[in-house]
């Protein structure tokens, strides 16, 4: 971008540090390393029927593939997000780039189920520590708060043209050559990102308190990790097995801990003031419902794409298109249409769009028209998100003070990432259950027509979900006239709210 040189030597107000004349360089480094999380999410999703057929992965354990990554990313990036403000933000985005490449690498040479999932974990772990320190150095980069309003636009606008990106880079990867390189793809991206932001990328960390909620940390994961492997049990033994009732007991005693011990920590992970609120309660729990809907229609029309009318990768890559661009064109007009009308209105209509556009497919039968059917539904649902995301950001910051926006910020993507891992292994389970029901009832030979079944059984459950959050902004969210805010050279200003696709 160009800048004008005499800005560049113009003396800063009083109290705000001097412009990084590299800022724009950095700035480009940092988007390197976004876009290559983006990118991670999306070409994995095309790239997930090759992988389970490859390495015999279980329809019970397919979930694997996504949730091992969300619930690592989602359960650590609060986490991530104070190593990266303690320890260095520069460092600890180095050290994200270089585990990625490594996760990367070994999920790309795995020749069994469990060393994917774990890569994908690992993946999940070192990208919980890059985003956070990515957007952290975006902040303290950008000290004029202009600059900084653009270089957030150029971050947030990474993930929906990532999103596109990937959907027909790992349709292009899978089809011609193998699902392996829609993850080794990311060993020269981070290696490339590293090296670039050796010179550019400057060294800043918090001062002060610099204790970690260890404890805390644990009995989040550790609850969200036995809530999905309970799904997984149900899912291969039944819903009143012994083993999926223990688990489910042991998730309800970790997470109740969770809760019990960040209310009495002096220095909580997630300190309950950020979520005893109307608004912000509220964006926390539609976020949540809105990941679980969105992921796990996903993981079920790339089977449906690629399993049920034979499209090949590149195929069901290009047939999501639409909804990334429906998503990118929605946000940019509800952006301008927020302070008119306000977030409640906006993200009601969006929740009940969404929900129609879920409801709608589930009607899809075995030889379903893309044109018809699946086009109209994606496009509605994606409307439908944009409107409920534009103003998530805003709500789940309402009346936040400074000390907390970082964490509020954070929680929007903790929330649509827990939500996306609760989701697909919920509806996974709802599918699985519902073919083998079909199944015993009309016979194997009816297993293609069981599967399409499933589908629409998993959408049902998705139809709900997203039901459930429109009702939730209705009840809970109410309009709020100023944002939370910084100071031009602030450190919390509150980060981009990133939509995932796949």
């Amino acid at each position: 971008m160009s800048q004008n040189p005499a800005a560049a030597t113009e003396a800063p107000p009083a109290g705000v540090p001097a412009a990084d004349p590299k800022r724009w360089v950095a700035l480009a480094v940092i988007a390197i390393a976004q876009l290559m999380v983006v990118l991670d999410a999306t070409i994995v999703n095309i790239a997930m029927p090759s992988a389970q057929e490859a390495l015999h992965i279980s329809d019970a354990n397919r979930q694997w593939i996504v949730t091992a990554y969300t619930l690592a990313f989602g359960g650590l990036l609060l986490l991530g997000g104070r190593i990266a403000d303690y320890v260095g933000r520069r460092k600890i985005f180095l050290i994200g780039l270089i585990g990625f490449a490594f996760a990367s690498a070994l999920g790309g040479i795995a020749t069994n189920a469990v060393t994917l999932f774990a890569a994908r974990g690992l993946q999940g772990a070192f990208g919980a520590l890059l985003a956070p320190a990515a957007l952290s150095l975006i902040t303290v980069t950008f000290t004029d708060v202009k600059d900084r309003a653009k270089a957030f636009g150029v971050f947030g606008a990474i993930s929906g043209v990532g999103a596109a990106i990937g959907l027909i880079l790992g349709g292009l990867l899978t089809e011609y050559t193998t699902w392996r390189w829609c993850l080794l793809v990311n060993i020269p991206i981070a290696l490339g990102a590293f090296f670039l932001a050796l010179p550019v990328v400057r060294e800043s960390r918090a001062e002060g308190n610099t204790k970690y909620d260890i404890p805390g940390t644990i009995l989040a994961t550790g609850g969200l990790v036995a809530l999905v492997y309970a799904f997984t049990k149900a899912a291969e033994d039944g819903w009143s097995s012994g083993v999926t009732l223990a688990l489910f007991a042991v998730a309800a005693v970790l997470l109740v801990g969770f809760v019990v011990w960040e209310a009495r920590s002096a220095h909580p992970l997630l300190p309950l003031r950020v979520v005893l609120h109307g608004n912000r309660g509220g964006s926390f729990l539609v976020s949540v419902l809105l990941g679980a809907g969105m992921m796990g229609m996903f993981l079920f029309m790339t089977y449906y794409f690629q399993g049920t009318l034979q499209y090949s990768p590149l195929k069901s890559g290009i047939a999501y298109l639409p909804f990334s661009l429906a998503i990118i064109v929605t946000a940019i007009v509800a952006s301008g249409l927020l302070p008119k009308v306000g977030p409640r209105v906006m993200m009601t209509v969006g929740g009940v769009l969404a929900t129609a556009g879920m409801a709608w497919l589930t009607q899809l039968r075995i030889d379903s028209s893309y044109a018809t059917l699946i086009l109209p539904a994606l496009v509605i649902m994606a409307v439908g998100m944009g409107l409920v995301f534009v103003p998530l950001g805003n709500t789940a910051l309402t009346g936040v003070s400074n000390r907390d926006a970082g964490v509020a910020s954070a929680m929007v993507n903790t929330t649509q990432q827990i939500g996306g891992s609760l989701g697909v292994a919920l509806l996974n389970t709802v599918f699985t259950n519902a073919v083998a029901d079909y199944v015993t009832e009309n016979g194997p030979d009816q297993t293609p027509l069981g599967v399409v079944h499933g589908y629409n059984v998993a959408f049902t459950v998705s139809a709900v979900l997203l039901a459930a959050s429109a009702l939730l902004i209705f009840l809970m969210i109410r309009n709020v006239r100023t944002p939370v805010g910084t100071t031009a050279g602030g450190v919390d200003a509150p980060a981009p709210v990133a939509v995932h696709v796949g």
